[in-house]
């Protein structure tokens, strides 16, 4: 009995030992099962405040905006010409002449020993250029000297489209061209203002330079008003630094918006190293032009027969004159300036009230006024001052691209 007694007691001693051993183990390896059912006794959980109403100062937290993370970059905007583009461009056409050159032969060596009577060949010289659509009755603005002594011209649009195209007339003066062609539904560049062109401007060149049509060139207006260039009679030219090549003679020149400002007619040789120098005959001009061809086939312009040279103060001191400016250096006969009793010699000071910037701006003022007006010029004679009303008549033909 005792022994039976004893075993027992020796189980239940072990068992209670092993527990203990493993319950031991398991605090050891895992104490967050102790921590995990023993935290809420240990310590209870202190009363929440109540919470704030809601103001503009602190608004509630289910309103407030998310934590604001780092801020994107921001996307420069693309500079972009190509609405300007795609409103000129469709109105610039390419053209192109054919023309008879006829050209003087080299002598043979047979004829170096004998009598030599010159030998001429022709030949068909074929040029281009560029042109600019400025009304949907088919006109055509381009430069003089494109189409100058031309046997024909042809035209080809940005739309694929070529036609024969006519002279409607012509203006050396300022060498520019009216051409006509018989389309329909055709593009037409719009018309700007070069009167309100600024130093600095941004303009595009469009034209056809060496035969590349639809090219646009990108510069910034680098001088207004130029003259005393000795590129044509009747000068009052746009300088700009856009890339002018051969071909875009008679082309486009479009301020930022695709407004037509100028007609390209002109670049300075880049074989003596200049670089950047075109020029551009200004809208404003273009556009009394083409008025006065397209409804008199001529250009219509004021003459009073005087042929002004500009004059150094050096010059002018060896000739007695009190001062250099624009002299009178010689008058037609019976002219209206000889009329109103002009000398040869005398000194211009003004023309109606404005101080000359040369000889070339004496005849662009007077040329501006209509036949039957008058013009007023003030000057020098000697050391005498005078000043007359001369009445202006149409220059003649034949003083054409001569003054």
């Amino acid at each position: 009995m005792l022994e039976h007694l004893g075993r027992g007691v020796t189980f239940v001693a072990g068992s209670v030992v092993g527990g203990l051993a493993l319950a031991f183990l398991i605090v050891a390896l895992r104490p967050d099962l102790i921590r995990g059912r023993a935290g809420p006794q240990a310590a209870p959980a202190a009363p929440a405040a109540p919470a704030a109403p809601p103001s503009a100062a602190a608004p509630p937290a289910a309103l407030a905006a998310p934590a604001a993370g780092p801020a994107p970059a921001a996307v420069p905007a693309r500079a972009s010409y190509a609405d300007a583009v795609q409103r000129a461009a469709p109105a610039v056409v390419n053209v192109y002449t054919d023309r008879v050159v006829t050209e003087r032969l080299s002598p043979s060596l047979g004829e170096l020993f004998g009598e030599y009577l010159p030998r001429y060949r022709q030949r068909i010289e074929r040029t281009l250029g560029s042109g600019v659509i400025v009304d949907d009755q088919g006109h055509i603005v381009t430069n003089q000297h494109v189409i100058a002594n031309a046997e024909s011209i042809r035209v080809q649009l940005a739309d694929g489209r070529i036609a024969e195209a006519h002279v409607v007339g012509t203006d050396p003066d300022t060498d520019l061209a009216v051409l006509s062609v018989g389309l329909k539904f055709l593009p037409v560049a719009p018309l700007g203002r070069s009167d309100q062109l600024r130093v600095g401007d941004v303009v595009l060149a469009i034209g056809n330079p060496l035969g590349l049509s639809q090219t646009v060139t990108h510069g910034i207006v680098s001088a207004v008003s130029r003259t005393q260039l000795g590129i044509a009679p009747v000068e009052d030219f746009i300088q700009t630094d856009a890339p002018i090549n051969r071909g875009n003679s008679g082309g486009a020149l479009v301020d930022a918006s695709g407004a037509l400002v100028g007609i390209n007619t002109a670049m300075v040789a880049k074989n003596l190293g200049v670089e950047g120098i075109g020029f551009a005959i200004p809208v404003n001009l273009v556009r009394g032009v083409l008025g006065d061809i397209v409804d008199h086939g001529r250009v219509i312009r004021g003459w009073i027969g005087i042929a002004p040279e500009d004059l150094s103060d050096e010059q002018a001191q060896q000739l007695g004159l009190a001062q250099g400016g624009v002299v009178i250096a010689n008058l037609y006969v019976g002219s209206p300036a000889q009329q109103a009793g002009l000398l040869p010699g005398d000194l211009l000071l003004a023309v109606d009230g404005a101080s000359p910037r040369g000889a070339q701006d004496v005849l662009g003022r007077i040329s501006r006024h209509k036949p039957g007006s008058t013009v007023s010029l003030r000057g020098l004679r000697g050391h005498a001052s005078f000043q007359v009303e001369a009445r202006v008549a149409e220059r003649p033909r034949s003083q054409q691209a001569q003054q």
